[in-house]
């Protein structure tokens, strides 16, 4: 976690460059003129159209933006990777094949490919000449997915691999033109292969009926004594593992951005149709009960939007000058640095979206539940979110295990941190008079909090906390409430250094409601752990201190401020920030 003094290295949305909103705006221009105009037709599942569309994406560098110059992309950076996610994120099963293409379809290749494969392969995954599909999920595997029971056996001649399984739930299976496909060889080394749509032995199942998403193809692969080039192993044999659970951290990061964007589409529906409708004289927009709803959905994106382009910046850092290597440890060491912050990305933003699409279709009325309107397709898409990319409970164990690692390894000095989190649970906190004081120390507060969770988590299971997964979910959910209340906080500081009080006046003001809202939830948390966790003479202590911290956070200004961030919605007629 940042310190406040580091706040200058926080990406945000505001340090977009002219490169960066060039790319948002061919994006977004994409998704409404061409894209938008289809939506019917595409949730009818035409997807001669959805594939028409992602050859135009491709034309216009939309599907090139994370493979090399040298093998026919734009090598950008994961910034731009965020704003594209974003944009085509409100276009339902479209974004669904498009950011599957272009994020763990291709990146397996772009990372883990020869020189060979990649001169192959990528400049048409860039162009669209070529559709990908990433065949991960059997019949029995899908969070496991090392219990995989697809197998590979290398042929007599040695030419081949000889794949036999099932994939399930294969998105853009339909179109596709390449699979990235795990198996044992032998039964034994989870690998990964390039297969292509007309190898012999590679079919498909039959469309999936599925509740949303309709606009995406969902089918099952089916391997039967299916012929794969020996050339086409990719990575090591017996790595596999390196390749599908690294490339999923930044299937999850994407993924997060695509929420964000639909979420923001969500918004925007309900505030043209709240100024729309009238009742007892007046529009719904005007209610103070409407006010709130659009207020805590934008405070909730404006949230997630910190957390986003943080974690771009993150990754920007970690995987920015990869692109040319070959050196695949390096690359698989990367690509976890920054898996905690990926899961986030995941959860709450996946959540965001489904905050926002159920408010925004309550602010709909009957109207909302009728398909003639946008929200009622938003609603029914948002839902898969949260199972996509590991389900949101998997992503949700991730984060304690992965400090659990950290610490293990000396990365994270953890009993000077447990010390010092309950030390300061123990004294009375200093109320800070400046502009963001009150966020300073709810963020402040949170870290103390989860790291007293934390060690008396430690102190009570040991080695046995792996298998505690209630509360591992707890501390996950404390991380999370901390690192989108930190992520807006660092935000809201760098904008009154760069435009001034006045003028960041709506990013204060959201990112005050946003650390309220993760303060309300970790309260909540925190008193659920610390009844389970600490022993009976702690344990009154502890809560009386905590509740004491939290209630001592608790602004007076609140409805004004909701309400006021609401009539600049209302105004702007969509998600803003200034």
């Amino acid at each position: 976690m940042y310190e406040a003094s580091d706040y200058r290295s926080c990406f945000t949305p505001e340090d977009f460059t002219e490169e960066h909103k060039m790319m948002a705006q061919t994006a977004l221009a994409f998704a409404q003129r061409e894209v938008d105009p289809f939506r019917e037709e595409i949730e009818a599942q035409n997807f001669e159209r959805v594939v028409e569309l992602l050859h135009k994406a491709g034309d216009l560098g939309l599907l090139a933006h994370s493979i090399p110059e040298a093998y026919g992309g734009l090598g950008l950076d994961k910034i731009t990777k965020g704003i594209v996610g974003e944009a085509i994120g409100r276009t339902s099963g479209y974004g669904v094949a498009h950011s599957n293409h272009t994020c763990i379809a291709t990146l397996p290749i772009t990372y883990f490919g020869t020189k060979e494969q990649k001169e192959k392969y990528l400049p048409k995954l860039a162009s669209g000449e070529y559709i990908g599909a990433y065949c991960l999920t059997e019949p029995g595997s899908g969070s496991d997915a090392l219990a995989a029971k697809t197998t590979a056996v290398l042929n007599k001649e040695e030419t081949h691999y000889i794949l036999n399984g099932t994939k399930l739930y294969i998105t853009n299976a339909a179109f596709s033109d390449t699979f990235i496909i795990y198996a044992k060889i032998d039964g034994v080394h989870f690998s990964a292969f390039i297969a292509e749509k007309d190898f012999p032995g590679l079919s498909l199942g039959p469309e999936e009926k599925k509740m949303g998403i309709k606009g995406s193809s969902t089918r099952s692969v089916l391997l039967e004594d299916c012929l794969v080039p020996k050339e086409n192993l990719l990575g090591e044999p017996g790595k596999g593992h390196v390749i599908a659970l690294n490339v999923l951290n930044l299937g999850r990061f994407n993924l997060g951005s695509a929420c964000m964007g639909a979420s923001k589409h969500a918004l925007k529906l309900a505030i043209e149709f709240t100024k729309g409708r009238f009742q007892f004289g007046r529009s719904i927009a005007d209610f103070p009960a409407t006010k709130e709803k659009l207020a805590l959905m934008a405070s909730r994106i404006y949230a997630a939007e910190s957390i986003q382009y943080r974690t771009a910046g993150l990754l920007e850092d970690a995987l920015g000058d990869l692109y040319e290597t070959e050196d695949h440890g390096l690359i698989g060491k990367r690509l976890m640095e920054y898996a905690a912050e990926c899961a986030v990305c995941k959860v709450f933003g996946s959540e965001t979206l489904d905050y926002t699409a159920d408010e925004a279709l309550q602010l709909h009325g009957g109207a909302g539940f009728i398909q003639e309107y946008p929200i009622e397709q938003v609603y029914r898409d948002s839902r898969i979110n949260r199972i996509f990319e590991g389900t949101n409970e998997i992503n949700r164990l991730l984060l304690p295990v992965h400090f659990i690692r950290k610490a293990a390894k000396g990365e994270v000095e953890f009993e000077r941190l447990v010390n010092s989190a309950n030390a300061a649970i123990d004294e009375e906190r200093e109320k800070k008079e400046t502009v963001l004081g009150n966020e300073e120390q709810i963020v402040s507060l949170l870290r103390d909090t989860l790291l007293v969770c934390f060690g008396s988590a430690v102190e009570k299971y040991g080695n046995e906390l792996g298998e505690e997964q209630e509360t591992l979910i707890k501390l996950s959910d404390l991380a999370a409430a901390l690192f989108s209340a930190e992520s807006a906080y660092l935000r809201a500081l760098k904008a009154v250094e760069q435009k001034g009080q006045e003028k960041a006046d709506l990013i204060l003001k959201l990112s005050r409601t946003a650390a309220e809202e993760a303060l309300y939830q970790g309260e909540t948390l925190a008193k659920q752990l610390i009844h389970q966790l600490a022993d009976h003479k702690r344990k009154p202590v502890l809560i009386r201190q905590l509740s004491q911290h939290f209630s001592a956070l608790g602004t007076e200004d609140r409805v004004i401020r909701n309400r006021s961030i609401a009539e600049a919605l209302l105004e702007k007629g969509a998600y803003t920030v200034s």
